[in-house]
């Protein structure tokens, strides 16, 4: 079946799924396939459930029902799918990338938009080659204005073709940082996969939301012929005014106008880059200050993003989604703008960083031995390798929670931060427990 065949049947069906175990009613399965799994076999089943097609890429299974849709490939077919949706639908798309914060700067650009205009962003992390198609085929003509798109991306080349599913009207790249180095190669294999969204931004004369604070970014943009002012959208002016114990800032459009202040519930001074863009859009997109400013003001972050919870007298700092050597260095940096004289860190490995991952991690040691912390705990194997004398090693997540009823810290700040495989997001509800 062509794709113009299969979008006349999603037409008909636009609710699509990739789980048999999810399959609403009158719905498409996709029978993708995996390292251990293949969708094929799980087909019949999805059609029992109440999925009106399935799309299979195995001929013998094809032949057992009339609704079985075949394709050469099922995971190309729903990529083209999503691409032709997003042609057809042809309303304006901004596309969101970086090495750290491009799921807050993503959420908190949709909350200042959705003041004015009905939108659809990805939710959670649906930022790969999977996830960003299935985002696309949520779009809805006459319920959605415009989307907002998350990508993401571990391999040169992954961004350039999420690009062609996603075909942006605008880019904005957070910032770049030493992630995925295992992946990339070096930093300039960073820098040169995120660039693969001002590569297609340039290539068919869209727009760019550019961060000219961030030098990195900044000649990025420049090397590809974009120029501020003209192809480059105007940023607005940020500053912190306190971090403790949440972000607050202020903000405005040029030098003669007054400033905005705004009391967020984000924490870390890290956040304000990713407040100034939503700002920037936000304004961008006719959002009134007023109406930003409410945006801003309350949106809550969630799955340990920066996250604030207070268990007892202590107070944790939980960013445990993702960890790498920028985004570590970052939430260091602001644990030190902490007054606090009883501060603690649980720190998880941060991995796929190649060669390099062993002295990353002692570049955090070295950081943690100039703080004034009370206790350093930290978890995994590399973290293991470069640890310093008076730290304590942990070999996963489990062992931490073995060891919580050793101590009870009274009145205590206490980050907790590490690549997501480390599982650092279970111990709030363990400190808990332990900690009254």
């Amino acid at each position: 079946m062509n794709i113009e065949e299969l979008y006349s049947i999603y037409m008909q069906h636009p609710h699509v799924t990739t789980d048999s175990r999810k399959c609403p009613d009158a719905s498409i399965f996709f029978a993708l396939r995996g390292a251990t799994f293949d969708g094929n076999e799980y087909a019949l089943q999805a059609l029992q459930k109440g999925c009106a097609y399935a799309v299979v890429d195995k001929a013998e299974v094809a032949k057992q029902d009339k609704r079985l849709i075949l394709v050469d490939d099922v995971l190309t077919a729903l990529q083209q799918l999503a691409a032709h949706h997003r042609r057809m639908w042809g309303g304006p798309v901004l596309q969101v990338t970086g090495t750290n914060g491009k799921t807050t700067t993503k959420e908190l650009v949709s909350c200042v938009l959705a003041k004015g205009k009905k939108v659809l962003y990805t939710e959670g992390n649906f930022n790969n080659h999977i996830g960003v198609p299935l985002t696309l085929l949520r779009i809805r003509p006459g319920e959605h204005d415009m989307a907002v798109i998350e990508t993401g991306a571990n391999h040169p080349g992954e961004i350039a073709d999420l690009c062609k599913l996603v075909q942006a009207d605008w880019g904005l790249i957070t910032n770049v940082g030493r992630a995925h180095l295992e992946g990339f190669g070096n930093f300039e294999g960073v820098k040169q996969t995120k660039g693969e969204l001002y590569d297609d931004l340039r290539r068919r004369g869209k727009q760019v939301f550019l961060n000219a604070l961030d030098n990195d970014i900044l000649q990025m943009a420049l090397q590809r012929g974009f120029t501020l002012g003209e192809d480059a959208l105007p940023y607005v002016e940020g500053r912190v005014c306190q971090v403790v114990p949440y972000l607050q800032i202020q903000w405005r459009e040029d030098v003669d106008q007054p400033w905005h202040t705004v009391s967020t519930n984000l924490i870390g001074a890290y956040n304000i880059s990713n407040l100034r863009a939503a700002v920037t859009v936000g304004l961008h997109f006719g959002i009134s200050p007023e109406q930003i400013d409410e945006a801003l003001a309350a949106y809550r972050p969630t799955n340990s993003r920066s996250e604030l919870r207070r268990v007892g007298t202590n107070c944790l700092i939980v960013d445990a989604y993702n960890a790498n050597p920028s985004s570590m260095a970052a939430a260091l940096t602001n644990l030190s703008l902490v007054d606090d004289a009883h501060k603690m860190v649980i720190l998880g490995d941060m991995l796929e960083l190649g060669e390099g991952s062993l002295e990353e991690h002692r570049r955090v040691v070295r950081r943690l031995q100039e703080m004034n912390l009370e206790r350093i705990w930290l978890v995994g194997e590399e973290f293991g390798k470069a640890a310093a004398e008076g730290m304590r090693v942990f070999s996963d997540v489990e062992a931490v929670k073995d060891a919580l009823g050793e101590v009870t810290p009274q009145h205590a700040t206490i980050l907790i931060k590490g690549s997501n495989s480390t599982k650092l997001w279970q111990l709030p509800e363990a400190i808990a427990e332990n900690w009254k």
